[in-house]
């Protein structure tokens, strides 16, 4: 018992605060806690490179949600942020799913708080709700349907046209899917931090640089940057486009993880990350601040003593449950 106490008063901050020796050789020891124990390590593109090249499988939230829901592991280790090891949790109820960082969450999911999408989804009782996966599991829970950037559009276009939408949290991705859908849905207003920050006056100054680079854009991006963009697509769409695509060079608007993978995918192609608008307060990266929050170091101490772990009560759990299945289904 004190043991335990003792662990859980060092993850107070969301992770556990132990030193780790330098001694240490931390890829060596994640490989034998995760053979020992039979864990799965899933990271999404945006970890850090030493993350990525440690994971057994690397995704986008689609690939990593499937990915999850077919694992024969025992315990789940969640190298991404918190909405995704919940959906871990949610769709493996019966493993351990452990994030190394509590703390490592979302700037979209955030912008829809429980209490106030409950409200608005009240004021419209005849819409479908879709949300993106980047949502908590309350969100889900008040969810049909739930998609990912890799499947939106043809979500949308399995929901009969005579029924009105409700689309959340992402207003760039909803407005995005207007476009493409035809579909007169209402927006919830969020957005990602990182994809609402990049400039299209430095994107232009970068095409003049390179005039043959190939502009390709994430669609969490504001409309003016969609507008110019040579390709629009999921993270996954985004990699699998520089690996066929002909030209040379990319100028690539979305999370700046994902060049590590273009890299090794497409080493003779130049990548450019799209600059972001300020250079001084503010966000004003190209990387994601809570994607970034994992560490080699906190891996191990998670795989070492099982924490910090993902918990959900069993009857929000069943509810978030439907509208990811759903999405599954479709996809």
């Amino acid at each position: 018992m004190k043991y335990e106490k003792a662990l859980q008063n060092l993850h107070t901050n969301g992770y556990l605060a132990m030193p780790v020796s330098p001694k240490i050789n931390l890829v060596h020891e994640i490989n034998r806690l995760r053979k020992e124990k039979n864990v799965v390590i899933l990271a999404h593109y945006y970890q850090v490179p030493e993350i990525q090249d440690i994971a057994d499988f690397v995704g986008d939230s689609l690939a990593l949600a499937q990915a999850a829901a077919r694992t024969q592991a025992d315990m789940i280790l969640f190298a991404g942020v918190h909405f995704m090891a919940e959906t871990a949790k949610i769709l493996n109820p019966n493993k351990k799913v452990l994030l190394p960082d509590l703390l490592a969450g979302c700037s979209l999911a955030e912008s829809a708080p429980k209490d106030q999408f409950e409200a608005f989804k009240a004021k419209h009782p005849d819409h479908i709700v879709v949300s993106y996966v980047n949502t908590s599991a309350e969100i889900k829970a008040l969810t049909d349907i739930v998609c990912t950037s890799s499947n939106a559009e043809k979500i949308i276009n399995s929901i009969p046209k005579n029924k009105p939408i409700i689309f959340a949290p992402d207003k760039n991705l909803g407005s995005y899917l207007i476009k493409k859908t035809g579909r007169d849905m209402l927006l919830w207003d969020g957005a990602c931090e990182v994809h609402e920050e990049f400039s299209l006056e430095k994107i232009l100054e970068l095409k003049k640089e390179y005039p043959e680079a190939k502009i390709i854009a994430h669609p969490e991006s504001r409309d003016y940057i969609l507008d110019i963009a040579d390709y629009i697509g999921s993270t996954s769409g985004l990699l699998n486009y520089v690996q066929s695509n002909k030209a040379k060079s990319f100028i690539i608007a979305t999370e700046s993880g994902i060049l590590h993978k273009m890299k090794q995918v497409a080493p003779d192609k130049i990548l450019i990350p799209a600059p972001p608008i300020n250079d001084g307060s503010g966000c004003a990266c190209t990387e994601c601040p809570y994607m970034k929050r994992n560490s080699l170091e906190k891996i191990y101490l998670a795989l070492q003593y099982e924490l910090p772990e993902i918990k959900i009560e069993e009857d929000l759990r069943q509810k978030a449950l439907v509208s990811i299945q759903r999405m599954l289904d479709l996809s």
